[in-house]
């Protein structure tokens, strides 16, 4: 255990303490005249016993632990405090038409000879597995359930955009909003304006900042192509700029729709401006983006050590009373007495 002064310019007293205790005894000595036969004796009869020099040598001790408080002995030690900072997250889903099909679901080809003309088919095919919906709520409710540091708030679109929950930390009342979502809520829309959805969460963030030091992110979900309102690769920009970063989940696109410009180029910006972009046709792919985002944002722990220093100069002290009241004690028995 290391011990730190923080006055050690009180080390000079303990040679000065000393010295005057010795040209002190030197002065009170007393004077005899007297007649000795002491030389004619055994010298090992008449040398002084080193015991009987206990109580000054426990005076001393004692001055030294005075000396020793007075330079205030301390004992340094360390804590670190860790202290998280959460992410603000907006997530924004679609509940455009194309959400409600089936996750994964086997489509025939759009040609004219696969064409019926009926809706028979497709709801027999509807009810046949959860919608994509459905399984991208389940999803966000496991994600929800991970980020217990970060405040979450909720963007929905179709024709539009609309903010279900604003960012929070009460995560029972935005799971919540989460189960309430359905195909109901945004009934006669059926558009799917993604750069609406994300301009929406952009304003959600900044709005709600309050503290820089918070990083900012958008979670998109989408099943379909832009088609209606601001173009979202000019939102991504914007978003950019305000340094938040975006990521976006293909839910189950059709190969048709992937192999388009507007979503090509989509992809691309997404990546450009630092998020990343999953594609995920089934269930399993949809858990496992969303897990990865769930690794690559992670909050940012902040370490601070403090540096106490504990003084013990009381122990010093307490030690040089004990000390000079053993001394003062040995000096009361006859044995110790000092008559010169």
């Amino acid at each position: 255990m290391a011990i730190l002064f923080l006055e050690p310019v009180f080390a000079w007293l303990a040679p000065a303490l000393l010295v005057l205790l010795g040209v002190w005894r030197r002065l009170r000595r007393r004077c005899f005249v007297a007649s000795t036969i002491q030389r004619w004796l055994d010298p090992a009869l008449t040398r002084p016993s080193l015991v009987r020099r206990l109580p000054a040598v426990l005076l001393a001790a004692a001055l030294g632990l005075i000396c020793v408080a007075l330079m205030e002995p301390v004992v340094p030690f360390s804590e670190a405090e860790v202290e998280s900072q959460g992410l603000d997250i907006a997530i924004v889903l679609d509940l455009s038409a194309s959400m409600q099909e089936v996750m994964d679901m086997k489509r025939p080809p759009r040609t004219l000879a696969a064409l019926t003309f009926t809706s028979q088919d497709q709801l027999t095919m509807r009810f046949a597995g959860e919608t994509r919906l459905e399984i991208t709520k389940q999803t966000l409710r496991e994600f929800i359930s991970r980020r217990r540091e970060d405040r979450i708030g909720l963007v929905v679109f179709s024709d539009n955009a609309y903010v279900v929950s604003p960012l929070t930390f009460d995560y029972d009342y935005l799971l919540h909003y989460v189960n309430f979502v359905d195909s109901q809520i945004l009934r006669g829309e059926g558009m799917t304006a993604i750069g609406d959805g994300i301009a929406l969460a952009n304003y959600l963030l900044t709005r709600q900042r309050g503290d820089t030091r918070r990083s900012q992110v958008i979670m998109v979900f989408t099943d379909g192509e832009h088609n209606s309102e601001r173009d979202p690769v000019d939102v991504l920009e914007q978003s950019d700029a305000a340094r938040i970063r975006v990521h976006m989940v293909g839910v189950d696109l059709e190969e048709e729709l992937k192999e388009r410009e507007a979503v090509q180029r989509l992809m691309d910006a997404v990546e450009e401006y630092g998020g990343r972009y999953f594609d995920a046709d089934t269930e399993r792919e949809l858990r496992a983006a969303s897990a990865e985002i769930d690794s690559l944002e992670k909050s940012l722990l902040t370490s601070k050590v403090y540096v106490r220093e504990a003084p013990i100069f009381q122990w010093f002290a307490l030690g040089a009373s004990l000390l000079i009241g053993a001394s003062l004690a040995l000096r009361s028995v006859p044995y110790f007495a000092d008559f010169t």
